[in-house]
């Protein structure tokens, strides 16, 4: 397809927004393509920030989506260090910051998710911050050594992998989490038990069911996070890692349909059809659950992209994907796949004490597979991703069996 006029603007120059605008090139869109993103640093990965990165394993050139080459070379007018303050759709153009109007032909919003933060006595706090950005990961780097005091509020997946990276930097590391276990807001009992066991044998102070009354600090820098109980866990920094919430004001603002996140359909087109929208922003069908839900994962990112610049090119639509997304933490790999939505019966298959294993979330008999956890299990992860697609019945009994491989238990 030939593109005209103004062309494709890109709101975001994330994973979504970078990975969206090298894939209308690859599908023939030959039109003007503008890329606009906040940070100063062309389209990176974002997961390995509170791993690699934080490790010194990696910097913005290794996590780099492509070449900062790539766009000249591509004709993708990259703009960065630039943000969208408006939408005008009757116009279709949208303002910057500093008064610049930059008009569209159709427009891809994919401005991501901005990390929670914890709205308690102290957290302006320098020494308090979240792990989003190229440049919250370099600040948390450098204040990690041997012997620092490392607080990390939340026991999400965000949360244990940068407390993982603390221990492996020597730091002393605690786990502030609200709710009863790690884990609540994403994972099975199974998983969080295993978890929880895994980060205490390493040295990490796990503390569940805890309130944060406020941070304490002197000169303005954090020194301490007093809890509900009165006690008061001393600490040289602090890392909240309590959630994303959708950059949607754009799109709300300009009266396009959002519920926690841009609404979409299976094409990524917004309420306007001149508009898409793709990654963490989104509001998305999921037709495998027969339900939208907003998904945050690096593969959410990469279908909807495939989803936009194909119908912007004129390609035929992509299959639906299973969604999928991981976490490193020491010497486990953790493989997600699926959600487990509308399942009635949890399987464990392997040793969860030889840190082997894989959590299955099954529905119906004979059962399908509506998810999938698996920790250092590849072929549990593969196979179950493969067969969550299909929904395919299978043998519970050949599933709970390490000994019959994954291959002959979706042979049926």
């Amino acid at each position: 397809m030939t593109g005209t006029g103004a062309g494709v603007v890109i709101i975001g120059a994330g994973h979504a927004g970078g990975t969206a605008a090298a894939l209308l090139r690859q599908y023939g869109f030959s039109g003007p393509i503008t890329l606009v993103g906040e940070e100063p640093i062309a389209p990176y990965q974002r997961p390995p920030l509170s791993k690699a990165w934080l490790k010194g394993e990696a910097d913005a050139d290794t996590l780099a989506l492509k070449p900062e080459s790539f766009y000249a070379e591509h004709d993708i007018v990259l703009r960065l260090s630039t943000r969208a303050v408006a939408l005008d759709r009757a116009a279709k153009a949208v303002t910057l910051e500093g008064g610049q109007r930059l008009p569209y032909e159709t427009l891809i919003l994919a401005m991501g998710a901005r990390a929670n933060r914890l709205n308690v006595p102290g957290a302006g706090l320098a020494g308090v911050q979240v792990l989003r950005s190229a440049a919250d990961a370099e600040a948390l780097k450098l204040a990690l050594s041997p012997g620092k005091r490392l607080v990390v509020v939340g026991g999400g997946y965000i949360g244990l992998e940068a407390a993982a990276s603390g221990r492996a930097l020597g730091a002393e590391v605690v786990v502030i989490e609200a709710l009863p276990r790690i884990l609540a807001r994403s994972s099975c009992q199974a998983l969080s038990d295993f978890f929880t066991s895994y980060h205490r044998a390493r040295g990490v102070g796990v503390e569940l069911g805890a309130r944060i009354e406020r941070f304490e600090g002197e000169g303005g820098h954090v020194t301490g996070v007093r809890l509900g109980d009165g006690r008061v866990i001393a600490c040289d920094i602090v890392v909240v890692g309590i959630g994303i919430a959708p950059n949607e004001e754009l799109a709300k603002d300009a009266g396009l349909d959002c519920a926690n996140g841009v609404i979409v359909d299976e094409a990524a087109r917004t309420s306007d059809p001149a508009v898409y929208a793709i990654g963490d922003v989104t509001h998305r069908p999921l037709p495998l659950y027969a339900r939208s839900h907003r998904l945050e994962s690096v593969s959410n990112a990469l279908e909807q992209a495939r989803q936009a610049a194909s119908a912007i090119a004129g390609r035929p639509p992509p299959p639906h994907e299973v969604t999928w997304n991981w976490s490193d933490q020491y010497d486990l790999k953790l493989q997600l796949a699926g959600i487990a939505l509308d399942s009635d019966d949890l399987l464990v298959r392997g040793d969860p004490a030889a840190a082997k294993f894989a959590v299955f979330h099954l529905r119906g008999q004979p059962p399908v597979i509506r998810a999938v956890e698996a920790v250092n299990a590849p072929a549990e992860f593969m196979a179950g991703r493969q067969l969550i697609g299909a929904q395919k019945p299978i043998d519970r009994r050949k599933l709970a069996d390490p000994t019959v491989s994954m291959k002959e238990v979706a042979a049926g």
